[in-house]
């Protein structure tokens, strides 16, 4: 005779079955459930995507999207710096990715007519309407030439370092000097983003929103770019049909992207109207001497433009939304990819202490001008004589490297041809270029490429090394090299001389440091340190 416990099991046994036979469809659920559950880590343990029919690459894409750039460098690693990725059927998600020198010379430069921006690219950051990242054709080139004028002008160069350097003796120092006497943990991305966004804000809008302050206060303006940021890397990730849907339903990433948008027109209108209330005042009653160097004010008071000025005596929305355009573009460019370099520096430095006393023995024994800050007792450099500095520029060159601010870059054929590496690209085509995988590549940097090792950009006479762009491109390459490139190392070269002369920055143990999923290589869960003081003795190794 069974036993009640035996009965029970059986009887349970047999609901169950009956349930299956009535809903066959649970069956089907629990059987994909336990099949990607199994393949899922069997695809994480290979680089290479399996082309599923209908799906195509996507389910592997899906798998490893939390370490996304590592995974596209394995395969380009396995492949060979090119890649064919093949997306769901129909859907628009086939790339060639790539980062072959060979083929970014020539898209980027030899042939580059044949590689616009697009309209699909231009659709995807949106946000940036029409300014100088989107435009192509005279569009592009019009607005290059203006952005390059204003912005190699000895006038706005002066502004530049004079700017960062302000900022730095009155924001960074004190706050960091509050941080080391709290005793206090610090997250180092959040203090380099704060002060990017203030130097950058200075430069495009004349006004310093005092972001890096003791208390680190929340501005909208800042958080808002955050959140865009982050929606405009997931529209790289699905199919265009699944995110222009999310945007037509307004819900998830889309709906915070909207939002975010609101809030950005709304300060860069503001900054606008202000601007031209100014230079009215300064036209009716000549009021200041002297227009402010600031780029807004350069647009906005340029009386050598006439189109702008036809715009001005009609009252056009037209040049409003040009420059509303231009605004964002500029803050995007400069604030964002500084901040990060910054952070991956600095989590370089704390790994590699042996950079970070050959960078403070060049800054100690180098007939610098310094001078103290004359709120505290701390050093400040020049910022025009720290250009002069070789291995200080070289480790940012190195980090750079590891860590492109801006992971890919994205491009379109218009006409079929075959690349360098004898891959055929038809028109339409899309290609991806993997900034962060090319500094990774043996072929191209050597067996030591995953080495924080500066000496590689110091020539034998104790010189920069020069690298071409197509194979070290932070910068981007070809005609549309960044206008902002020597901007960005005056400002980091003025941050990083500051920081370690006069404090010591060490990472929490067990702090994990990964890159974010996002446009802008971020670190994921930030940089969070501890700050001590340098004593003098330090600072004259």
């Amino acid at each position: 005779m069974s036993s009640p416990t035996a009965a029970m099991a059986g009887s349970c046994f047999a609901a169950a079955k009956a349930f299956l036979r009535s809903y066959p469809e649970v069956l089907l659920s629990i059987f994909c459930f336990v099949f990607f559950c199994y393949f899922g880590r069997v695809f994480r343990r290979s680089s290479f995507p399996v082309d599923w029919p209908l799906a195509g690459m996507l389910p592997g894409l899906l798998l490893n999207l939390d370490h996304l750039h590592d995974w596209c460098t394995d395969l380009l690693r396995v492949v060979g710096c090119n890649f064919f990725f093949r997306g769901p059927w129909f859907l628009g998600m086939d790339y060639l990715v790539t980062c072959d020198p060979a083929n970014l010379q020539h898209v980027f430069s030899a042939n580059f007519s044949n590689y616009p921006k697009g309209g699909e690219f231009s659709e995807i950051f949106d946000i940036l309407g029409d300014g100088i990242f989107n435009s192509d054709g005279e569009s592009w080139k019009k607005q290059r030439m203006k952005a390059h004028g204003l912005m190699n002008g000895r006038r706005f160069r002066s502004f530049v370092a004079s700017s960062i350097r302000n900022k730095v003796e009155k924001g960074l120092i004190p706050l960091v000097d509050d941080v080391v006497r709290r005793g206090a943990v610090v997250d180092l991305q959040d203090v380099f983003m704060r002060l990017t966004f203030d130097a950058t804000s200075y430069l495009v809008f004349g006004v310093d929103p005092c972001c890096l302050s003791i208390g680190l206060p929340t501005v909208p303006f800042a958080r808002a770019i955050d959140d865009a940021m982050g929606a405009l890397l997931l529209r790289h990730t699905v199919p265009p049909a699944w995110w222009k849907l999310a945007r037509w339903l307004r819900i998830g990433d889309e709906k915070k992207l909207a939002m975010s948008w609101k809030v950005i027109d709304r300060y860069i209108a503001e900054s606008i109207a202000e601007k031209k209330k100014l230079r009215s005042l300064r036209n009716k009653k000549d009021v200041g001497s002297e227009a402010k160097a600031d780029l807004l004010s350069s647009y906005i008071n340029d009386d050598d433009d006439e189109e702008q000025q036809d715009s001005h005596r009609q009252g056009s929305t037209e040049f409003d939304k040009f420059v509303r355009d231009t605004a964002m573009n500029f803050m995007l460019a400069g604030r964002d990819t500084t901040g990060a370099a910054l952070t991956w520096f600095f989590w370089l430095l704390c790994k590699n202490p042996l950079v970070e006393s050959k960078i403070l023995e060049e800054l100690s024994s180098t007939p610098l001008r310094k001078q103290r800050s004359s709120s505290n007792d701390m050093t400040i450099f020049d910022t025009e004589e720290l250009s002069k500095l070789v291995y200080l520029h070289a480790a940012l060159c190195e980090s750079l490297r590891l860590f492109p601010p801006v992971p890919f870059e994205h491009k379109a054929a218009l006409r079929h041809e075959i690349l360098p590496s004898g891959h055929r690209v038809e028109a339409g085509t899309k290609i991806l270029v993997s900034l962060y995988s090319m500094g990774r590549m043996e072929g191209i940097w050597g067996k030591d490429c995953l080495e924080f090792r500066p000496e590689r950009w110091i020539s034998e006479k104790g010189r920069v090394r020069h690298e071409p762009s197509y194979k070290f491109m932070p910068f981007n390459s070809g005609p549309r090299t960044c206008l902002g490139k020597e901007v960005a190392f005056t400002q980091m070269k003025a941050v990083v001389a500051a920081m370690v002369y006069n404090f010591q920055v060490q990472v929490l143990p067990g702090h994990v440091v990964e890159p974010k999923l996002s446009i802008i290589l971020h670190l994921k869960n930030g940089l969070r340190v501890k700050i001590k003081r340098r004593a003098g003795d330090d600072q004259q190794q």
